[in-house]
């Protein structure tokens, strides 16, 4: 009997310290666990990571040793996103942290179609640099390896996906500006708990 209770009390805590340390999933709860946070920010430096590179590299002559290693960063950067996502996409499948109060249903959906957007955007784009080098004979090396390529060498197919790649990322500004101005909007103007969910408490 005692053993039957002392198994339940155990996988009772275990469960509850893994939605802790994942995603917080208790609605009593009111931010998000450590990981999603840490995922959160890790990944919007590695966005500042991709956009900067793009825009500094802009400055460099072509063919000059700086600017092929911004591009470099710039496809690392892009690659860690794209591995990094599927841990957030894991994450949501379960029930999120509320916000109080809660929004009007126009602002959740809104909320709902950025997000999907943005992780779109996360998947796509990192899809179609590594289709685009392949076409273009080019390696896409990620820390010493390099992924095989899925498509046979066409040059004129490497200049549409390039076309797309860039299309698509130049989105990823707006993007990622609504939905910062959008939390500030929440956290200055409408003084809810949509931005502070993504901040770690603070020990007071």
């Amino acid at each position: 009997m005692w053993r039957g209770r002392f198994k339940a009390t155990g996988l009772t805590v275990a469960h509850n310290n893994q939605k802790a340390f994942f995603m917080t999933r208790d609605t009593a709860v009111t931010r998000y666990g450590k990981l999603s946070i840490t995922l959160h920010w890790l990944m919007l430096v590695l966005f500042v990571g991709v956009y900067a590179c793009v825009e500094i590299k802009g400055y460099m002559p072509k063919g000059s040793e700086a600017r092929g290693l911004l591009m470099g960063f710039h496809g690392l950067f892009g690659a860690s996103i794209f591995a990094l996502v599927w841990i957030r996409l894991l994450g949501r499948l379960s029930p999120r942290p509320p916000i109080i109060p809660k929004p009007p249903a126009w602002q959740t959906a809104i909320a709902h179609l950025t997000h999907l957007a943005l992780y779109a955007l996360m998947i796509v784009t990192p899809i179609l640099a590594w289709l685009m080098l392949a076409a273009g004979d080019k390696p896409f090396p990620y820390f010493g390896f390099h992924v095989p390529a899925p498509v046979a060498i066409d040059p004129d197919f490497a200049k549409q996906l390039k076309y797309w790649h860039e299309l698509i990322g130049t989105t990823g500004y707006w993007l990622i500006g609504l939905h910062a101005a959008a939390g500030l909007f929440h956290y200055f103007w409408v003084k809810d708990n949509t931005l502070e969910r993504m901040l770690i408490e603070r020990n007071t």
